[in-house]
């Protein structure tokens, strides 16, 4: 994804189908904050955007309509200070204006470090 927040971050989508998004994230110097762990910020960047990419890959014509996030929540569980997080996204309610996912960010011991669920909208393209 060049030019997003995904590269910047180093986010990777490593499965994409309609029911199911994974993604995984490093935790380094791009998604630490100052005390050295995790930044929730990053893991709420990350949970938004397998949701939204979930929303997208679900509308039924892209061309015209587009996902975005219209609501996010995150509890964040576990500290992380080194290595990769895994976000498992899955749609809770999927309907033709908004989609709900939930989204669940383990480590590489699969422990839960943060779960979030993201409300998308799906609104129509402007030309």
């Amino acid at each position: 994804m060049p030019g997003t927040m995904a590269e910047v971050l180093g986010i990777e989508i490593l499965e994409l189908t309609p029911d199911r998004v994974v993604a995984t994230m490093p935790v380094n110097s791009a998604t630490r904050q100052p005390m050295g762990l995790l930044h929730g910020g990053a893991s709420v960047a990350l949970a938004e955007t397998v949701a939204s990419i979930g929303s997208w890959k679900r509308i039924d014509d892209p061309t015209k309509q587009t996902a975005v996030g219209l609501e996010i929540n995150a509890n964040h569980l576990r500290s992380k200070r080194e290595g990769i997080v895994t976000a498992v996204a899955t749609p809770v309610h999927t309907g033709r204006k908004t989609m709900v996912w939930d989204i669940r960010i383990t480590d590489e011991a699969s422990k839960l470090i943060c779960i979030s669920r993201c409300t998308v909208a799906i609104v129509d393209i402007q030309v």
